[in-house]
């Protein structure tokens, strides 16, 4: 059986980008790098808007405000275009042209389900901030992880990650500080009906 992960970077306000600023806020450090790259090998899964602002950058689409990538940011588009991913949508047609990518036009919420009962390995989300959502809300996460960036984005924020969600207890099975100023949490969600009647010691 798969396990799934959704996987969140943010800045402290829980925006998942802002305007105008470039990857990773412009604060990774070589310990969150070093990191990342000893991440396991994963299925992401992903929603057409994801799928087509990172198969633009796959192509050379540079994001809004930068004349071109840092190589920290050219490095992680190249390691997702080697990676499989498995796109959710109704309004893109196949094949698609992003290497190692397979369009599924079903109910993502089914789908995943299916996936995680049939396979193994790990799957996990990439920004796709409707389809964390669902995938949440029908409790199919095993693992909800954020990684903090030290920037609170008021005014360009953009991507309100938590706007929509259920209420969520969230129990924590790790965390660590990287480069003395990134924070990674990482939980086992657990949806609720209603909040809790008393508080856990």
């Amino acid at each position: 059986m798969s396990e799934l992960l959704v996987d969140f970077i943010t800045s402290l306000d829980g925006c998942a980008s802002g305007e105008g600023w470039p990857g990773f806020w412009g604060l990774e450090g070589p310990e969150y790098l070093a990191w990342l790259g000893e991440q396991p090998k994963v299925t992401y899964l992903m929603g057409a808007n994801t799928y087509r602002l990172m198969s633009g950058f796959a192509t050379g689409e540079v994001p809004s405000g930068q004349d071109e990538f840092r190589p920290e940011e050219e490095a992680s588009v190249d390691e997702l275009t080697q990676a499989a991913k498995v796109v959710f949508s109704s309004s893109l047609e196949a094949p698609l042209t992003w290497a190692n990518s397979t369009l599924v036009r079903e109910d993502a919420v089914e789908a995943v389900r299916a996936m995680k009962a049939n396979g193994s390995g790990l799957l996990s989300t990439i920004g796709s901030l409707s389809l964390s959502r669902s995938l949440l809300r029908a409790g199919l996460v095993d693992r909800f992880r954020v990684v903090m960036f030290p920037v609170i984005t008021g005014a360009t924020g953009e991507e309100r990650i938590y706007d929509g969600y259920p209420d969520v207890a969230l129990e924590m099975i790790e965390h660590r500080t990287f480069d003395g100023r990134i924070q990674l949490v990482e939980y086992k969600p657990r949806v609720l009906d209603h909040p809790p009647l008393h508080v856990p010691e």
